[in-house]
């Protein structure tokens, strides 16, 4: 199990140990449970809603985005390696875009939907962001074509901004907890908050991981990460081959200067012949 599913774990562990302990069904008598029954059962709603839209826009939607992250950040991966990561991405948007729907679908039989406050406009919004998108990756365009890049850039903003609004949106949803049930939500945001810094800290080392693996190379080792990825340092045959390089281009002038040496010889040897 990775560290982030760990972490992931753990918070849920804690959410719902918490909520057993904030349980409204808790010490209560046979009369008090049946005159709050219906709103035990609305806040029980209200909590489950939370959850499976916590789950879907505040933890797999960010993690599809972390795990595509890794394919084009690092450049040491097989192409097959990069088309398992890219099944890895598809199959945490569909799970989220599943969440998603269960969620709305119990929004609208046991809440009122007035759309008279932020949360419930964000959610419509989303709602629409998130089956649009699952729309745009299935109709993905092949690479090469002039509708490629227009796709891409679409894709990119479109999913950048539904997960930004999705984690503001978790903050406004314990927000109207908070004012619906008069229940304390500091905790919850604490532990949103931590795990969605911890993401935020992956996602930026993630982009400077090739960077860092070249400040570790040693000085006397020429190479860069392109598309192999592969240091190439200077071989003996390479240093062998410099050298004999060199010493063609120095061989015209040392044989110039050896026939210089030879023709100023010979003329003096025949100014002296000519003198005797």
């Amino acid at each position: 199990m990775s560290p982030l599913s760990s972490f992931s774990v753990a918070i849920a562990l804690l959410l719902l140990a918490h909520l057993c302990e904030s349980s409204p069904y808790k010490n209560q008598d046979s009369g008090s449970l049946n005159e709050h029954d219906e709103n035990s059962q609305r806040v029980f709603d209200i909590v489950v809603h939370g959850i499976l839209l916590w789950a879907s826009m505040g933890f797999l939607i960010p993690l599809g985005i972390l795990v595509i992250r890794v394919s084009s950040c690092t450049s040491e991966f097989q192409p097959s390696r990069h088309k398992k990561v890219f099944y890895v991405h598809a199959l945490l948007q569909v799970l989220s875009v599943l969440l998603v729907t269960v969620g709305a679908i119990l929004s609208i039989r046991n809440f009122e939907n007035a759309f008279n406050n932020t949360h419930q406009r964000l959610g419509l919004a989303l709602y629409a962001a998130i089956y649009m998108q699952l729309i745009l990756g299935f109709k993905r365009p092949k690479r090469g074509t002039r509708a490629r890049s227009a796709w891409y850039l679409l894709h990119w903003l479109l999913g950048t901004i539904t997960c930004l609004v999705g984690v503001l949106n978790i903050y406004t949803g314990l927000q109207a907890y908070h004012i619906r049930t008069s229940t304390n939500t500091r905790f919850y945001t604490i532990i949103f908050t931590a795990q969605l810094s911890f993401m935020v800290i992956l996602y930026l080392f993630q982009d400077k991981w090739d960077y860092i693996l070249r400040q570790g190379m040693p000085p006397g080792v020429v190479g860069s990460y392109g598309n192999n990825d592969i240091p190439l340092p200077i071989t003996l045959s390479q240093q062998v081959e410099d050298d004999q390089v060199k010493d063609s281009f120095n061989e015209p002038s040392m044989k110039s200067n050896a026939l210089g040496t030879h023709f100023s010889r010979t003329n003096v040897l025949n100014k002296l012949f000519q003198l005797t």
